[in-house]
């Protein structure tokens, strides 16, 4: 995500008064399929959204899975996260993005090395507060990185990184080696087995033509600090994995651009509107869509009008009153809009701004999957 452009849109949603007024629905909505999900959450003044979407697809892949309903931690991957691109920002010799912003499959990488934890043993908010607010946090930590590089001509110790860990234990709390839930004692990595979460079952997947399609590369985007690779498909397959998925029951983790004008929190709805819809037809009617190309995609990609913003949570399929097909959306940026969090995003919006998504492999179509064995 842009991380500046984040936290302005964190700080915006986190106040409940930024939907008073909000515009007469235009839109109406009659659910296909809506897959169980937990409550929405609100990330606040923070830029891990990364951590609320992947967290908020675990609890449903637990609900999938009949391992019951939990509230997993999302500030447990951040603090066991944020050490990781420490690292890498020092070892590049500061020539390596350092921010709050990461992808899912470092949600995932943090659950199979440290387990996860429920909500309810690791907060994060160790700073005093009820609403999460890593402006100071972040700050600090990316001093303390700046001032290591910056004094590397003097040599460095090997005490930079247990400070570094010491600050995000101050703010955000200790990693617990065990805990009590429901009456019984695990450590992090026992709990994620009983849950039923395999890391090595989520696959990322992303079309971009720049690279072939049905091989693996590493996406071009700042937040992919750990350098994970995608598996690169066509457009339509990105869309029918999609489509697959929500049929059969799992849902979809979705790394997208929502700095457009067809993107509104406020009114549910993310939209691909026609290069003649103006601002005022926006939201008050409802209009035509860009007809979506493989081509088109990629030239928003290439020349930055589509970047990674931010992550949320594909939860099920709707349909407008004229028949347009919708994925249902769930935010982390609160309850504030007219669906409690929930969004519209039309398949033309998916098709265009979708950066990358995260899927149990078993949610794959079998013609995609033998593609990529052959």
């Amino acid at each position: 995500m842009k991380n500046i452009q984040l936290a302005a849109l964190a700080l915006a949603m986190c106040v409940s008064s930024i939907v008073s007024g909000q515009d007469e629905k235009v839109y109406e909505f009659t659910v296909v399929k809506e897959i169980e999900a937990t409550s929405t959450k609100d990330q606040c003044r923070t830029g891990t959204c990364w951590s609320f979407a992947t967290i908020s697809f675990l609890e449903s892949e637990a609900l999938r899975m009949g391992n019951g309903r939990h509230d997993f931690s999302e500030m447990y991957n951040v603090r066991v996260t944020y050490p990781l691109k420490a690292e890498k920002y020092v070892r590049y010799q500061g020539k390596y993005q350092f921010g709050p912003g990461s992808l899912c499959h470092d949600v995932i990488n943090a659950v199979a090395e440290h387990g996860i934890v429920p909500e309810s043993v690791y907060r994060g908010l160790n700073y005093g507060l009820e609403e999460h607010n890593h402006a100071e946090m972040d700050a600090v930590v990316e001093g303390m990185v700046k001032a290591v590089v910056e004094n590397k001509g003097r040599g460095l110790t090997n005490k930079w990184e247990e400070a570094v860990s010491a600050v995000l234990d101050v703010y955000l709390g200790e990693i617990p080696s065990t805990f009590e839930y429901s009456g019984k004692i695990y450590t992090p990595q026992e709990f994620r087995n009983a849950m039923g979460i395999v890391p090595e079952d989520y696959l990322s997947f992303t079309s971009f033509t720049h690279h072939p399609f049905y091989e693996p590369f590493i996406l071009e985007v700042p937040d992919n600090f750990s350098q994970e690779p995608f598996n690169n498909v066509p457009l339509e397959d990105l869309v029918s994995i999609v489509d697959n998925a929500i049929e059969k029951g799992f849902t979809v983790a979705w790394d997208a651009d929502v700095s457009e004008k067809g993107f509104s929190f406020r009114n549910g709805i993310a939209i691909a509107p026609e290069e003649s819809v103006t601002k005022d037809q926006l939201f008050k009617e409802v209009v035509n869509e860009v007809e979506v190309t493989q081509m088109l995609r990629q030239v928003q990609f290439d020349n930055y009008q589509t970047t990674d913003d931010h992550l949320m949570h594909i939860t099920g399929m709707a349909l407008d009153q004229n028949g347009r097909e919708y994925y249902i959306v769930k935010n982390s940026w609160g309850e504030g809009n007219p669906y409690g969090g929930i969004q519209y995003i039309s398949k033309a919006y998916f098709m265009l701004k979708t950066v990358g998504i995260l899927i149990h492999q078993d949610a794959i179509p079998s013609d995609v999957s033998r593609e990529f064995k052959q």
